[in-house]
């Protein structure tokens, strides 16, 4: 399976790591939007100021990671700063227009409160499990 960085067996094992990829392809088969899972250590700060805004951060995440390039604009980045223990859940516009704010929001609410128990792993796949049965509905998977 990939190579993780050690620092984020912080958050989760390799296990678990693998785990979250084995969900990710099973989200993804059945949609063809797209999800990803992006960890970091830490906000960027600016010039040694307080870490920056975690939804700016995910949204620029988002964009250079190119997810904002598909037609129907349906990708969903899951964003965590472990350091600074922040978290946000954005789609692209395509998904966002259909789902709306109140969405992001209770899947958010939902990791925060198994992160408090420190059930990370079980926190992401099942945010990763909630966001590819909206993007199936709103977006399924076309013949190929």
């Amino acid at each position: 399976m990939a190579r993780h960085p050690r620092w984020t067996r912080r958050l989760l094992s390799a296990e678990g790591l693998d785990a979250v990829v084995h969900a990710l392809a099973r989200a993804e088969a059945t949609t063809s939007g797209e999800i990803r899972v992006h960890l970091e250590r830490r906000l960027p700060r600016r010039r040694g100021g307080p870490p920056g805004d975690v939804l700016e951060r995910a949204h620029e995440v988002l964009r250079r990671l190119g997810m904002h390039r598909k037609d129907e604009r349906h990708g969903v980045l899951i964003y965590l700063a472990l350091a600074d223990r922040k978290l946000a859940i954005v789609g692209d516009e395509g998904i966002h227009a259909r789902v709306g704010d109140a969405y992001w929001a209770r899947v958010r609410d939902h990791m925060v409160e198994k992160l408090q128990t420190a059930a990370a792993r079980d926190a992401i796949l099942t945010a990763i499990h909630d966001v590819g049965r909206v993007l199936a509905e709103h977006f399924p998977r076309r013949g190929r």
